[in-house]
């Protein structure tokens, strides 16, 4: 996909912003901690990057519950497998 930069930073904010939510509220961090867990999962990527975006193929939540339970917690807690209400309202 073709990114122009307005949609790629549009993007990249939203992604940040949900990781960043589910790292307080699932992963006990502070409002700071967890932007800046948000940013080290979502690093600025030029534009000639040719891997730019990739990370966006999985949605905020599944990153940050990933970092949270490890890489099998859709096995070992089915129940986060799907984003909360709360999560989805974010938008």
């Amino acid at each position: 996909m073709t990114w122009s930069e307005e949609q790629y930073l549009d993007c990249l904010w939203s992604e940040r912003r949900g990781y960043a939510w589910v790292m307080r509220h699932h992963g006990g961090l502070t409002h700071e901690e967890a932007e800046e867990a948000a940013l080290g999962c979502y690093p600025y990527e030029p534009a000639g990057d040719p891997l730019r975006g990739l990370v966006f193929h999985d949605e905020a939540w599944h990153w940050a519950m990933r970092a949270i339970h490890g890489a099998a917690y859709v096995v070992d807690r089915p129940d986060l497998v799907d984003p909360s209400p709360a999560y989805r309202a974010l938008g």
